[in-house]
C-alpha cells in the first residue's frame, strides 16, 4: 500500500485533498496528531518515511518541508506556489507537451497554480502551434471565488464581511502566478494579470484576448479552437 503524508492537512487545501484520497484502498494517509504537527523532529520523520508526501503549505514552510527530505524515495507533490519555476521541479500540468511522461517519473512535482492552470490551458497550444508569437504582448482577466483566499477570505465572505459582489486586487502587477505563467507558456514577455475575486465560493473564469487581424498567421477563430481541441483531445481532466 502506498503511504501519503500530507503536510499542512487541516488546511482547505489539505482538507480537500484528504478528502479525494479517502476513499482509495490503495492509499494510507499519514496524518500528525495536533500536538505534533510543528513539531520539526515529528514532521521531519513523517516526510521521511511516506512513499508520496503532498505539501499543503506557505510557500516558505514549503520549501522548509522539503528541506527535511534527506532520503531520495520519497516523492514531493507541492501545491504551494514555491516551486513551479524552479530547478529540477517537474511541472505538473500534464496536458502540456511532453509533461505527462516527466510527472509519472519525477521526484518534485509543482502543482500548477489556479489561474495559471486557464492561461496555460488556453495560450501554451497556440504558442506551440505558432499561432500566437513568443513575444506576444499579452494580458489576462481572471476571476475565482473566495475560497481560492484560504481561511481568512472565505471567513470574511461567509461572515458578511464583504458587501462587494466583485473585487479587482493585485493591481501592481506584481502576483505571484506571473512568472509561472510566462515560463511555461513559453513567453518572452510577462503578461499583464488583471485578477479580482467574486461574492461566489468556488469557480474561475480566465480570458486572453487576442486580435486575430494582428496575429502575424492571421489564424481564424476555428484555427484557434482546431488547436485547442487536438491539444486537450482524450484529456479526462476536471
Amino acid at each position: 500500500m502506498t503511504s501519503v503524508f500530507i503536510d499542512g492537512a487541516v488546511g482547505t487545501t489539505g482538507l480537500e485533498i484528504r478528502e479525494r484520497l479517502a476513499g482509495r484502498s490503495d492509499i494510507s494517509i499519514a496524518l500528525l496528531a495536533e500536538d505534533r504537527r510543528k513539531d520539526p523532529a515529528a514532521r521531519r520523520e513523517a516526510l521521511n518515511d511516506a512513499d508520496f508526501v503532498i505539501l499543503c503549505l506557505p510557500d516558505d514552510a514549503a520549501r522548509e518541508a522539503v528541506a527535511l527530505i534527506d532520503n531520495p524515495r520519497t516523492r514531493v507533490i507541492d501545491a504551494s506556489s514555491a516551486h513551479r519555476v524552479a530547478a529540477g521541479w517537474t511541472y505538473g500540468f500534464p496536458e502540456l507537451p511532453g509533461q505527462a511522461e516527466k510527472i509519472a517519473s519525477a521526484a518534485r512535482v509543482a502543482n500548477p497554480g489556479c489561474y495559471p492552470t486557464g492561461f496555460l490551458a488556453l495560450v501554451a497550444p497556440l504558442v506551440s502551434a505558432g499561432l500566437i508569437p513568443a513575444d506576444l504582448l499579452l494580458s489576462i482577466n481572471a476571476t475565482s471565488g473566495y475560497s481560492g483566499g484560504g481561511k481568512a477570505m472565505i471567513a470574511e465572505f461567509e461572515a458578511g464581511g464583504s458587501t462587494t459582489a466583485f473585487r479587482a486586487y493585485a493591481l501592481g502587477l506584481a502576483h505571484k502566478h506571473i512568472a509561472e505563467m510566462t515560463q511555461h507558456a513559453g513567453l518572452t514577455h510577462a503578461p499583464i494579470f488583471a485578477p479580482a475575486v467574486a461574492n461566489a465560493y468556488r469557480g474561475m473564469v480566465v480570458e486572453v484576448p487576442l486580435h486575430l487581424h494582428a496575429l502575424p498567421s492571421r489564424p481564424t477563430l476555428a484555427a484557434i479552437e482546431d488547436v485547442l481541441r487536438v491539444a486537450f483531445d482524450g484529456s479526462t481532466r476536471s
